[in-house]
């Protein structure tokens, strides 16, 4: 974790049925791919059930400097400027373990 940096996490529920958020679910893959470039710790997946199946709802992980910087990166997403996901943006302080996100 880079210094003076702490973790958040963003989770979200669709809202709108696959067909209709894809456009948004590519625009967003290009997003966190240009955060990525400019040097922002963040990784972006779908949650699933238990054979794999996307669940209808996603997560992401990011670093920021304090949770007003999170958020002003979150409202960015494409995603969330959609209005097609319901979102929920929450710190997390890890106690036990390592995470590399790559």
């Amino acid at each position: 974790m880079l210094a003076g940096m702490a973790w958040f996490i963003k989770t979200e529920t669709f809202r709108w049925p696959h067909s209709q958020l894809l456009p948004h679910l590519r625009a967003h893959h290009r997003w966190v791919e240009r955060l990525r470039g400019e040097g922002v710790v963040i990784s972006s997946g779908y949650l699933v059930d238990d054979e794999s199946r996307p669940g209808g709802g996603g997560l992401l992980l990011l670093q920021a400097e304090d949770h007003a910087a999170a958020e002003a990166l979150v409202r960015q997403d494409p995603m969330v400027l959609s209005g097609g996901v319901d979102w929920r943006l929450q710190g997390w302080k890890p106690a036990v373990g390592d995470l590399g996100v790559h």
